[in-house]
């Protein structure tokens, strides 16, 4: 894995709070540093991918834990497409403290319509962003 790999990086603090009684990041903060760098990702006002009238959500999410984080410090949060759908697309993640892989996540985001709640197809102006940062073939 190279810095590279993961063309959109954010960054979280890991608080004192996030620790657990042996000292190291609770598994539950995982999944919140994953949310950091989606949120970033999809909200990005340069290349915007939810389209008026929509919003995302989370059809399916897979966390698995590589090495301990452990307070004080800083998490990485490495974002890239892995494939788009018609109506999602689904991301891949790594989560770094230093040069150390933490976790590495997947998940499966569906736009959907909020007015009516269901699924809805991606617009062509979402799928070209979100190539813009699919892994290459």
């Amino acid at each position: 894995m190279q810095h590279g790999d993961y063309p959109h990086w954010s960054r979280d603090t890991i608080r004192y709070g996030d620790t657990d009684r042996q000292g190291h990041v609770n598994n539950a903060v995982f999944s919140t540093f994953l949310e950091t760098g989606r949120v970033q990702f999809l909200m990005n006002s340069g290349r915007p991918i939810r389209a008026p009238g929509t919003n995302f959500v989370i059809a399916r999410l897979v966390l698995d834990f590589k090495a301990e984080m452990l307070w004080p410090g800083e998490a990485s949060i490495g974002t890239r497409v892995k494939s788009i759908g018609r109506s999602s697309f689904t991301l891949e993640q790594i989560v770094m403290q230093g040069d150390t892989v933490t976790a590495a996540g997947e998940t499966v985001m569906v736009m959907v319509d909020e007015s009516t709640r269901k699924s809805c197809p991606l617009p062509e102006a979402s799928i070209a962003a979100l190539k813009e940062m699919q892994v290459a073939p």
